[in-house]
């Protein structure tokens, strides 16, 4: 994957940012989240998606079609949960 310039990656920003994903199978790399949803936080400006699979981390993953399906909000409702991300304000395992 080429390295996008400012513009292509405003463009992959607005399409991208806040989206659910899953990743589609296929990549050895990225097996281990095979199943799970996803929220993309942003698109950094190396045109990768920063997703959120609500585990504590945050995932570099190419914001292509090649590797991320969207996944509709009603779909990702019980399988994404929000408050298990430690980028909170307050989380509230943080007790």
């Amino acid at each position: 994957m080429r390295f996008p310039t400012f513009e292509e990656a405003e463009e992959l920003k607005r399409t991208w940012t806040d989206k659910f994903v899953r990743v589609k199978p296929g990549f050895p790399q990225y097996a281990r989240f095979e199943g799970k949803v996803g929220r993309v936080v942003t698109v950094n400006y190396g045109g990768q998606a920063i997703v959120d699979f609500a585990d504590g981390a945050w995932y570099d993953i190419p914001a292509a079609d090649e590797y991320l399906g969207v996944v509709s909000d009603e779909e990702a409702k019980g399988k994404y949960d929000p408050t298990a991300n430690s980028a909170q304000k307050l989380p509230a395992r943080q007790g």
